[in-house]
């Protein structure tokens, strides 16, 4: 069966991996397995030394039939390469066991809210995207905003990623106050009314119950952690813990 991040009726709990060696990520998968339907692999945060075929393909298969988001920021250790070079490397992954590759906004031109208008720039998204899917792989388009922008602002960024060819569109953003945090989670049910592609909503500082029910929401999929460790990003909830709230709320016997 083709591993997938699309169709599925629930969303999924995706465990995030950030680790500088082979073996910090499949001790990750190895705790996380039980109560993961997927993973996330952040390329950024592994050490080049590392990143052979053989090794990276022995850890897609540490998560055995299940699908994984990849991530190839231009942070961590990918200081330095180029966009070219990025988007190469997300290719690599697919054909080295990744499923679902996360392209930045603005590849190949940066800009604010990680959204280019550059032509140029567009054109080349739109051929990476179409290189990923003849790879075989899905490709999610990533805009960290990291900050609050009104829903009108979040709409267009997901039309824009979405007419760019991505099967799953990602929006983070921000919240310093209650008000804004119950306006992310409108606009999460918003997205839903809007889109004809699976999304990602988030959003950082005032978080913590956005992050827990935005896949309920709409959402396509929870980002979790195994644990809080040095690399984890500290607004991503455990995955052991969402796993204990997700099966009790979809048991319930609501409505």
């Amino acid at each position: 069966m083709k591993k997938t991040f699309l169709g599925h009726e629930n969303s999924l709990l995706c465990c995030m991996i950030q680790a500088e060696n082979p073996t910090d990520a499949l001790s990750t998968i190895n705790k996380a397995l039980p109560d993961s339907d997927a993973f996330g692999f952040q390329q950024e945060q592994l050490n080049p030394i590392y990143r052979t075929d053989e090794i990276l393909t022995g850890i897609f298969d540490a998560m055995g039939d299940k699908p994984a988001y990849v991530t190839n920021y231009r942070g961590g250790f990918n200081k330095g390469l180029t966009d070219e070079e990025l988007g190469e490397g997300l290719i690599r992954l697919v054909h080295q066991g990744g499923t679902l590759c996360d392209v930045i906004g603005d590849l190949y031109c940066r800009a604010p809210m990680e959204l280019t208008e550059d032509p140029t720039a567009i054109d080349k998204q739109k051929r990476l995207i179409e290189r990923i899917h003849e790879a075989g792989g899905e490709v999610l388009m990533s805009s960290h905003v990291l900050k609050y922008i009104p829903a009108e602002e979040v709409v267009r960024i997901a039309l824009a990623q979405q007419e760019r060819g991505a099967d799953v569109v990602k929006i983070v953003t921000g919240a310093s106050t209650e008000e804004e945090m119950l306006e992310n989670l409108r606009i999460t049910a918003l997205l839903k009314k809007e889109l004809k592609v699976p999304y990602l909503f988030l959003s950082g500082g005032m978080c913590r119950l956005h992050r827990m029910i935005g896949p309920m929401l709409g959402c396509v999929m929870h980002l979790c952690v195994e644990e809080h460790d040095a690399l984890a990003t500290k607004a991503q909830p455990n995955v052991h813990d969402v796993r204990i709230v997700m099966d009790h709320f979809n048991s319930a016997k609501i409505g």
